[in-house]
């Protein structure tokens, strides 16, 4: 399952801490799959997170001992207030009673069900931040099909506003594979829509006996390109830079395509699909760079928990 490091302003925990997150996930999902796994197949009806409260007193640890020397005299304060939201954490990592799934296929598809509203949470909040987020996410076919069918070692940007120069620029689609980066502007409206390309402010849509004009993806596909080359050079990442239309239900006509611009439409995005998602290179760490690059730049929109600003109140 691919890793959704940014998702629209929201607050993201991967941007706290890029180096570290990634990872974490790709095992927590690999030790809470082989223990659902084994309880299911055992008859169990109880699933017990052991392992993910060792990881938390570990993380817990580790967290205290890097801020013991500023936070000297509060901290009793900071262990309670951390306790309170590693309970949160593993209240999200908390696996629901889908025990009685019939075949292990079925179980295999809840547990993706169970992550996607994981990494929703974990792309909106952090341990003292949180954001509002649009309910729609939580059933967005899109984001769904490319987080539960694309490997651990993708990272996604999901509609992320860039700020530039203190103006924001809302985006696509941005994948981050361990070798390269894709730039993904979509068109897809109605099912077996015909799209005819050119370089135009607009295309033609046309539909059975009907024809209309779509605003150019390519300009969206552009825009996305622009921004990552400059902060890439800016923190000297090295990744080369895709730039693709996606339809994944219509078909795309355009003779005179850019050279750098790569059309994903019926025919031929499956084919696509189906080569990153064999891609079994680990994460790099001229990926995680390049995220980091991006998530630098990205506005972020969120509040402070309840929970901490109590805690706060009553030093």
């Amino acid at each position: 399952m691919a890793q959704l490091i940014k998702l629209q302003d929201y607050v993201s925990r991967y941007e706290t801490d890029m180096t570290r997150y990634p990872a974490q996930y790709v095992r927590l999902k690999k030790q809470q799959w082989e223990k659902l796994k084994e309880a299911w197949e055992s008859g169990t009806t109880q699933f017990e997170n052991e392992w993910l409260k060792q990881e938390i007193s570990a993380e817990k640890q580790g967290i205290f001992n890097k801020l013991k020397q500023f936070f000297r005299r509060e901290e009793e304060t900071f262990v309670e207030e951390f306790d309170v939201q590693q309970e949160k954490t593993d209240e999200d990592f908390a696996i629901p009673n889908i025990l009685h799934a019939a075949t292990e296929s079925e179980l295999k598809q809840q547990f993706l069900d169970h992550l996607l509203r994981f990494q929703i949470k974990w792309a909106s909040s952090t341990i003292h931040e949180k954001s509002f987020v649009n309910e729609e996410y939580n059933y967005s076919e899109r984001l769904q099909h490319f987080l539960q069918r694309l490997p651990d070692n993708f990272l996604l940007l999901y509609e992320p506003i860039f700020l530039l120069k203190k103006a924001p620029v809302e985006v696509e689609v941005i994948l981050l594979t361990p070798t390269e980066i894709w730039c993904l502007a979509f068109i897809e409206d109605e099912e077996d829509a015909a799209y005819l390309g050119s370089n135009e402010h607009f295309w033609t849509k046309k539909l059975q006996s009907h024809e209309g004009k779509v605003l150019n993806p390519a300009m969206s596909a552009n825009r996305m390109g622009k921004i990552i080359k400059q902060l890439f050079q800016l923190y000297e990442v090295e990744l080369p830079i895709r730039k693709a239309i996606v339809s994944r239900n219509g078909f795309i006509d355009f003779p005179d395509v850019p050279g750098d611009l790569i059309l994903l439409d019926k025919r031929t995005y499956e084919e696509w699909f189906q080569r990153m998602r064999n891609l079994a290179s680990p994460l790099k760490m001229m990926q995680i760079k390049g995220a980091k690059a991006l998530l630098d730049y990205c506005q972020t929109t969120s509040f402070r928990r309840p929970d901490w600003d109590k805690v706060n109140d009553t030093e």
